[in-house]
């Protein structure tokens, strides 16, 4: 055989040779696992190759073969919270949606599959060192804050080719978003009234800046977590929170005062100067009454003046002694006129 002379020697050769000695020692006796599986497959391809062993057209088939179930494995499928980014040869082509898609199989192509529905968040203020923030009033501030974010469903190609690493990014913006609003408020602000302002703002500012980075991140609600001073200062605070209330009680207290005593001050105020005009518009019709009247009296005066004299004394002396008593005295008489007093008649018959 053209085999029996390669190696010389007794050695023999050639396909039959028997197996050198493995150095761990004999093999294994019997048949080997996968014999049964490899022979099948040597006779179902000898069978199409006409058992004439490898041929042109077998190769040809064999190649074509193994091509479409290489093209069979680029089949892949997205779930409903996720979107399969496409890409050739490392580079990104496109996005797919939710179900049954294709790709060209590895190594060309890939797909990444992001989930893009899902919710992440982020807590922040767990160590100190990111929770102490200095406020605006030069105070410190321990604030603690949750970030609910999700990767943008409209570009998670940025969220995947554009970030290293996403939560960091998305925490230490988050982080530095928080510290500048909290350096341009006041501690007490913070405690109180700007707080609810301060979530929204901070939410819109760290969507400004993540956008900025087109990081592929929705930022959905900003939590802001319980904020005290630190505690080496607690004590302090709260005698200083506690002076504060009391200054706020007195100052309400004196409003609520000035409130009662303002409206009653400008009453009495107003009732004065409306019995002001009053008494001057009293006043004023009186003396243009007199003033006509002494017009009237003094045009009868000019039409007769002896008349209008005597006229004046009896009325004067009516008015001056209507509410006296009287004594008539009569030069003829001699002496007192007796008088029936029946004003006086009058008066005792109606207490009566």
């Amino acid at each position: 055989m053209p085999w029996s002379n390669q190696n010389g020697g007794n050695n023999g050769g050639g396909p039959w040779k028997p197996p050198t000695p493995s150095p761990w020692g004999q093999g294994p006796k019997g048949p080997v696992p996968g014999d049964d599986l490899f022979r099948r497959l040597k006779d179902g391809f000898d069978g199409l190759t006409g058992g004439g062993g490898m041929n042109g057209r077998s190769l040809v088939l064999f190649v074509v073969l193994g091509l479409v179930i290489w093209l069979l494995t680029g089949f892949y499928t997205v779930q409903t919270n996720e979107v399969g980014l496409n890409m050739i040869f490392g580079r990104y082509t496109g996005k797919t949606q939710a179900g049954l898609n294709y790709n060209l199989p590895y190594p060309i192509g890939s797909v990444v599959k992001p989930a893009v529905t899902d919710r992440k968040s982020i807590d922040i203020g767990v160590m100190p060192e990111e929770s102490l923030m200095l406020t605006g009033d030069e105070n410190i501030a321990d604030i603690k804050f949750r970030i609910i974010w999700q990767i943008d469903p409209a570009k998670p190609e940025d969220f995947i080719f554009n970030l290293r690493n996403q939560s960091e990014t998305v925490k230490a913006v988050a982080e530095s978003a928080m510290r500048e609003l909290v350096g341009r408020t006041d501690f007490q602000k913070i405690i109180t009234a700007e707080r609810k302002n301060i979530e929204p703002a901070a939410l819109e500012l760290m969507q400004h800046v993540l956008n900025s980075y087109h990081a592929g991140v929705l930022v959905l609600q900003v939590q802001l977590l319980p904020v005290d001073p630190p505690p080496q200062v607690i004590a302090a605070f709260k005698d200083v929170t506690a002076s504060q209330q009391d200054q706020q009680r007195l100052s309400n207290e004196a409003e609520a005062y000035a409130n009662k005593v303002v409206p009653e001050a400008r009453g009495r105020a107003a009732r004065i100067i409306q019995e002001a005009e009053a008494y001057r518009e009293q006043t004023v019709a009186e003396a243009k009454g007199q003033v006509a009247r002494f017009n009237q009296v003094y045009e009868q005066y000019v039409k007769a003046p002896d008349v209008t004299r005597e006229r004046l004394y009896l009325e004067t002396m009516e008015r001056v002694l209507g509410g006296t008593d009287k004594i008539i005295l009569d030069k003829e008489v001699g002496g007192a006129v007796p008088y029936l007093p029946l004003n006086d008649l009058k008066a005792n018959g109606a207490s009566k």
